[in-house]
This record gives structure tokens, C-alpha cells and sequence, in this order.
């Protein structure tokens, strides 16, 4: 194994990525290194992705000479109460190891940024409502497993219970990259606690997933096309809710896209935060007339956007959560609802690169 992991570590020339984000790094150190804003950001996000897969590895290669080592010391002393911490650290290997089989994968131009991934109410009302509130519950507890940020950008509570709508802004190492295959429809199979008969009900929830692209290089925006409303913040959210107009509305009068912000205490926070989510939805609408040219030139024909169902979490009459995608499936229904998500991921993405997708 330790071959296959030397083997592994000269493919990717990991030494190589090494020296060059050393390298890279060191510009960031020149003088002129911010004169040209566009440019320097670009040297940050390179020496991030290699940083990214290097680092992935360096940790994969850890955790098998740790466990290499316990092995030797048990056979060595005959102890076997050191099975234990050798099965341990050989489980940490295994997860490592998937770790950097999916991170090999996160190629694409945008998969190193943040993201922003927004919630919405689909058909089920107050049940569907409840829906939203557990995914968002999912995807910040896969954050938090991450080590990622997870910042609430904006709200919509629900008539009666859940909540209607809900961005989040997911910052971390390939937070897009990761997360980019849960853009669509989710469903939900359960009995109803909204039911006072107890019936299986069926709920839907759409699920969008964006880049987060911090200057304007992109996307291009002409301030003279914006308008920007103030207004009293809404729901939870503290003693400053409803006290001042923080929160932040802005339309973008081309698209016709509106974004707001109310979750953050100051005005100009949530403004920075709206405009976050605005350039993240042009370069949507860039990216999808990219795609449309390349389908057309093609001459395929498919079914893009949020409208298809991916994943169906059934609670009852048995527990199961499909990707109808990859066939991906796990069976503790409740630890996918606490974020363990990395098995859907990593079946998302190799399927992504394999070609099953066309």
C-alpha cells in the first residue's frame, strides 16, 4: 500500500504542487503584488486549489503511517489491546482516503469558492414548510462536520410552522464543489406529525446551489442598474430585529432578479451580503447560456435546472434515502438528516465524471 500511496503521490506530482503554491505564495509577498486586484485573486484561488489537494493527501498519507506503525507495535510487543486504536485509525485511513478520491475530482472552474445555497417550499404547505427547516438543519450540520462556516443570509418564516425559504452562505475549502451536485428537488416520504389522522404525507423542496465569486471579473455589474430598498428585518433574529431598517432588498432591473439580506445587524453587512447572492445568480445565468451554446452545438436535448427530483428521504413505511441519480442509498435515514452527506457527494461526483451523466 505504502507503494501504491508513493505511486499515487508521483502521478499527481504532489512535491510539484508543493513547490509551485510555495512559489505562488511568495508573489503574494512582492510589492505590486495587489496593483492588478483581478490578477492577485486569481494567484489566492490557484494557490488554494493546490493547497487544497496536496493537503488531502499529505493527511491521507498520515493516517496510513500511523496505522502502519500501531500495526508493527502490536506485532512487535504481541499486545492486543492495541486492536482497538489500530481499527480506529484505520477507519480515519479509509475516510482519508475517500476524502482525496472525491477531492481529485473537484476539476471545475468554480468548484474551489464558496457557496450559496438556497431553500425553497415546494408543494406540501406547512408540511413541505417543516421540510425546509430540516434540510437547512442538514446542510449546516454537514458545515459544521466540515469544519466550514455556515452564515444564515436570509429567511422566510412559514404560515404556521418550517420555514419557506432559506439562503445560506457556505464558506470553505470546495464548499461549491462539494455541495454543487445537490442542486434539484428533494423529497420527503413520511407520516405527517401536521396530521392529526397520522397519513403518509409527500413533501418537495428545491434546492439551489451557486458559487460564491468575490469580485466583479465574471460577472459584469453596472451599479446604475440597481436599486437598492431598506427595510425592517422579520422573524428571529435578535433585539435589533424590527428596531432598524437593516435589511437590504436589491433588484437588479436588467434580469429582473431580486436578492435581500436581513440576517446580519448592520446595513452595510447585509448590503455586502446581498450582493454576494446577486453576482452569484448572473454567473448562473452566464453559466447556463454557456451550457445552452454547448447543447446546441451538440445537438442534445435535456432536462436542466431545478425541476427534477434527485433524492427521495423516506421515513416511512421503512427508512431510506435514494439519489435516483447514482442509486446511491443509506439506510439510517436520521444520520443523513444530521449532515452525513459524504457518501451522497462522493457517488454524485464520480458519477459526474464518469460519462453515466449523458
Amino acid at each position: 500500500m505504502m507503494q501504491n500511496l508513493k505511486r499515487w503521490g508521483n502521478l499527481f506530482d504532489i512535491d510539484g504542487l508543493e513547490a509551485q503554491a510555495k512559489e505562488l505564495t511568495q508573489k503574494t509577498y512582492e510589492p505590486d503584488f495587489w496593483e492588478d486586484s483581478n490578477a492577485a485573486q486569481g494567484v489566492l484561488k490557484e494557490v488554494k486549489a493546490i493547497n487544497f489537494k496536496a493537503e488531502n493527501f499529505r493527511k491521507m498519507e498520515r493516517a496510513f503511517e500511523e496505522a502502519l506503525v500501531l500495526i508493527e507495535l502490536a506485532q512487535e510487543e504481541g499486545d492486543e489491546g492495541l486492536l482497538p486504536e489500530i481499527k480506529e485509525v484505520a477507519e480515519g485511513f479509509t475516510a482519508d482516503f475517500e476524502g482525496f478520491s472525491t477531492s481529485i475530482l473537484l476539476s471545475g472552474e468554480y468548484d474551489q469558492n464558496n457557496c450559496i445555497l438556497s431553500l425553497h417550499a415546494g408543494a406540501g404547505g406547512t408540511e413541505a414548510c417543516d421540510w425546509v427547516a430540516m434540510l437547512l438543519r442538514m446542510y449546516t450540520r454537514w458545515a459544521e462536520a466540515k469544519g466550514y462556516e455556515a452564515n444564515l443570509l436570509d429567511y422566510l418564516d412559514g404560515d404556521e410552522a418550517g420555514i419557506k425559504s432559506a439562503t445560506l452562505e457556505i464558506i470553505g475549502p470546495a464548499a461549491y464543489g462539494y455541495l454543487k451536485g445537490e442542486a434539484g428537488v428533494h423529497r420527503l416520504i413520511r407520516l405527517s406529525p401536521f396530521d392529526t389522522a397520522g397519513k403518509r404525507h409527500t413533501s418537495f423542496a428545491s434546492c439551489s446551489i451557486l458559487p460564491e465569486v468575490e469580485d466583479d471579473k465574471q460577472v459584469d455589474i453596472n451599479p446604475e442598474d440597481l436599486r437598492v430598498d431598506t427595510y425592517r428585518a422579520s422573524g428571529a433574529g435578535g433585539q435589533h430585529v424590527n428596531k432598524t431598517d437593516s435589511a437590504i432588498r436589491i433588484t437588479h432591473m436588467p434580469t429582473g432578479i431580486v436578492v435581500q439580506c436581513q440576517n446580519e445587524r448592520s446595513q452595510h453587512k447585509n448590503r455586502d451580503a446581498a450582493m454576494k447572492m446577486l453576482r452569484a445568480k448572473l454567473l448562473e445565468i452566464k453559466m447556463q447560456e454557456q451550457s445552452d451554446k454547448i447543447t446546441q452545438l451538440r445537438g442534445e436535448v435535456k432536462d436542466i435546472g431545478f425541476s427534477s427530483q434527485i433524492r427521495t428521504y423516506t421515513f416511512h413505511p421503512y427508512n431510506l434515502v435514494k439519489d435516483h441519480r447514482t442509486n446511491a442509498e443509506a439506510g439510517n435515514v436520521n444520520a443523513v438528516m444530521d449532515g452525513a452527506l459524504d457518501n451522497f457527494i462522493s457517488a454524485y461526483l464520480h458519477w459526474l465524471n464518469s460519462g453515466d451523466n449523458k
